[in-house]
């Protein structure tokens, strides 16, 4: 039998909206009847159009925002009779602009929940330098003030303040969308290894859908009206939307996204008329030419007739065997001679992947 719509499977959710609706005085609520479960140990993204109700749903986990009707449960306990600064401090809480306090250290501003948690300044301090570590950042970085680090660090130090308690759960609203493009690629990566590391209960808030997919192990999308459009994995919430709203949202190129989400299996490969710079005069010359290095990894191609290394083509998509279809059709369309190059566990090529291979397996997928 088909699950409700906004309902997991989870047995024991850490989280659970029951019937829940906040109302301002202008009218419309703000969330609509949400009922929602919310995975322990997994990392749930609510994501939609700006005034959706997704912030505001996040904030009444930790009572920053109090329900007008329904219940809010957080370990199968009512949160509505706990202390809220209490409730607070048991929660990890990442901001958009990291919301770190200036005048203290980056050492200091890791401490501050433990601190008014009664942990001495010996212990708060010796986590603190653990957590600089855990985040990725160098221990030098500890007596420096907000001010003296790039937006990146920040957030880095935003994160590491929420953990700083060890709390089951880590509340996330939008924490990555006021750094570059680089820099947000290179937190979400760190986001997921600590998740695999840590394997905290995370809710976390975003308008991209993209990064609402490479994150979330379930996905809400709220619709506008703080109504729950639909409540999924990304896999399925890019090939089996349930409603126009959520299709538009997801964008047209869903079904080529949704191949992040299917692995290649054993795609057939094809042989690769290689060479290194070295031994170009012994290459054969009517082909297009892989050059690899000393130790056999992808360097460039050269075009059929061409054999000088000026005229060396970099670039393109790698397809590292066992990965998914998605990666194996970048690597094809990306590819100057309009193959992909297919590499093993150590980067040496292992051969070449063709575009309608892997179109005959995604069509396979299809129908099976």
């Amino acid at each position: 039998m088909e699950e409700p719509r906004g309902r997991s499977a989870a047995a024991d959710p850490m989280v659970s909206f029951r019937n829940v609706t906040k109302s301002y005085a202008a009218g419309n609520p703000a969330v609509d009847n949400l009922t929602l479960d919310l995975d322990r140990g997994a990392i749930t993204v609510f994501v939609g159009p700006s005034g959706c109700g997704k912030t505001t749903s996040l904030r009444m986990i930790n009572r920053m925002v109090e329900p007008t009707s329904g219940t809010v449960l957080v370990d199968g306990k009512d949160i509505a009779g706990q202390a809220p600064a209490k409730l607070r401090r048991s929660m990890g809480y990442v901001l958009q602009s990291a919301g770190l306090l200036p005048h203290r250290t980056v050492l200091d501003n890791i401490a501050t929940v433990p601190r008014l948690n009664g942990a001495s300044k010996r212990e708060t301090r010796v986590r603190a330098q653990e957590l600089l570590e855990t985040v990725g950042l160098p221990a030098a970085l500890g007596s420096r003030y907000p001010s003296q680090l790039s937006g990146g660090q920040q957030q880095r130090v935003g994160v590491a303040r929420a953990l700083a308690a060890d709390p089951p759960i880590l509340l996330m609203d939008e924490p990555f969308s006021a750094v570059d493009p680089v820099v947000r690629a290179e937190l979400q990566q760190e986001l997921l290894r600590l998740q695999q590391q840590l394997a905290k209960t995370i809710v976390f808030v975003t308008h991209d859908i993209d990064e609402a997919t490479l994150l979330g192990d379930k996905v809400a999308v709220f619709a506008t009206g703080g109504r729950l459009a639909q409540y999924a994995p990304p896999e399925e919430l890019l090939r089996a939307p349930v409603d126009d709203f959520v299709a538009g949202f997801v964008g047209r190129d869903r079904g080529f996204r949704s191949l992040s989400f299917r692995e290649a299996g054993e795609l057939p490969l094809h042989s690769a008329a290689t060479a290194t710079l070295a031994t170009l005069g012994d290459a054969p010359g009517g082909v297009w030419l892989l050059i690899v290095d000393d130790g056999g990894a992808p360097a460039g191609w050269l075009p059929p007739g061409e054999r000088s290394p000026d005229r060396l083509l970099v670039g393109g998509s790698l397809f590292t065997l066992g990965s998914s279809l998605r990666q194996a059709l970048d690597a094809t369309l990306s590819s100057p001679s309009g193959r992909g190059v297919a590499v093993d566990g150590q980067g040496r090529v292992a051969g070449l992947v063709d575009a309608e291979d892997v179109l005959k397996r995604l069509e396979a997928g299809r129908s099976g």
